[in-house]
């Protein structure tokens, strides 16, 4: 680890949001030095029984999510558990809020409530579908908002139903999109001393990945359609089996790299043929050339596949698994795996990206239990007194 601080250092963050849009980008944030304080209602944030559990009742994701924070549990719904967490956003830097839109307002904490006690916070709040407009006040669930930012209409087979990978994207691609956005609300904030709202919505978040789907649609009216595991217009990119039942990817769509791919199959016949020496060529005939090369993968495993294709210089590769990926050399040699104890037990977890050279984030310690810091953060950093603080315990504010 550099001697030099972490790019966050010095950086207070409150997170008052949970599950995973709003708790992704804390930890982003926490990873590269933030001062991250997650703010939980009593019992935690729900996120720590979701899936699969560890034998002390948390889930394995939230050892992951909750790491580098500071946990306090406030009861937001009491007046003294709001004055609180008005206290700490008064002395942080940034605020993460993913609350439907309008209810950090109606508890006293909207935006104008810091304007002149905190004029440089950096207030950034996530929703489904943003702020203001006529659908700010729907419930905004990742699923549910990939299909209407355009993700889910691309994804998927012609004529069947739209499907999702086995992930909640649209909250961790939101939860990027905002840790983007703070980071570059803090750069504006060096020279103008002002904080500003950071508004991003979940489906404009998955809206930003549709590369040239709009542009299309307006100069040639086309639709994108589902493709299956193709990709409209680009030939040959595709998922083939081969003979040991497993998937290889094979990308071979530039001009030199399909004459290879065509070599390597031993098909100079097809490297040659002036039908197929560019893309457009090579749309046209799209179903033949998948065939072809689907065949040929049939015809032997996969490790035979993809190393005549290594060898031959064209981009392919298998698809992992968890398992896949922990036992790959080149994962373990890029540090992609951390470990952590919990209760004396060893626990790996992902490094989280990107990789800086000079000053690298980090996991200083896993998502801990709810309420771990409470005390700490109230006394210290509040200046509480220990008869207040047992005053709040015994009203139920802190859980």
């Amino acid at each position: 680890m550099s001697e030099r601080s972490l790019p966050l250092a010095g950086i207070r963050v409150v997170e008052l949001g949970q599950l995973l849009a709003g708790p992704f980008a804390g930890t982003l944030l926490a990873y590269f030095g933030a001062d991250v304080i997650k703010v939980e209602p009593p019992g935690g944030d729900p996120i720590r029984r979701w899936r699969s559990l560890d034998d002390t009742g948390t889930s394995f994701w939230w050892r992951s999510l909750g790491r580098n924070k500071r946990s306090v549990t406030l009861d937001l719904k009491t007046d003294r558990g709001r004055q609180l967490a008005g206290q700490l956003i008064d002395r942080a830097d940034v605020l993460i809020e993913n609350f439907r839109p309008g209810t950090l307002e109606s508890w006293g904490l909207g935006p104008e409530r810091f304007q002149q006690s905190n004029p440089g916070l950096v207030y950034a709040r996530i929703s489904g579908y943003g702020q203001d407009g006529p659908y700010a006040d729907k419930p905004g669930y990742a699923s549910v908002c990939e299909g209407v930012g355009g993700l889910r209409y691309v994804n998927g087979f012609p004529d069947e139903r739209p499907v999702r990978p086995n992930l909640s994207l649209g909250d961790t691609i939101a939860g990027l999109h905002a840790a983007l956005g703070i980071a570059l609300a803090l750069l504006e904030r060096h020279g103008s001393q002002q904080g500003q709202v950071v508004d991003v919505a979940l489906y404009e978040s998955v809206f930003n990945l549709l590369e040239a789907v709009i542009p299309e649609f307006d100069g040639a009216g086309l639709v994108r359609e589902p493709s299956g595991s193709t990709v409209t217009g680009i030939v040959p990119t595709n998922t083939y089996r081969c003979g040991d039942g497993k998937y290889v990817i094979i990308g071979g769509n530039g001009d030199s790299i399909f004459k290879r791919l065509m070599q390597a199959m031993g098909r100079e016949d097809l490297a040659d043929d002036p039908r197929l020496a560019h893309n457009p060529g090579r749309v046209e005939h799209e179903a033949e050339l998948d065939a072809i090369i689907g065949d040929w993968c049939a015809g032997q495993d996969s490790p035979r596949v993809l190393a005549r294709l290594e060898e031959a210089r064209v981009p392919c590769g298998p698809i992992y698994s968890a398992a896949d990926m922990m036992a790959d050399p080149h994962f373990q040699a890029r540090g992609l795996f951390q470990q952590v104890e919990i209760n004396g037990k060893p626990l790996r977890i992902p490094a989280l990206t990107p990789r800086l050279a000079g000053t690298p984030g980090g996991t200083r310690w896993p998502g801990g239990e709810a309420g771990t810091h409470t005390e700490a953060v109230l006394r210290e950093d509040l200046g509480l007194s220990e008869a207040e603080f047992q005053a709040l315990r015994n009203e139920g504010v802190l859980g």
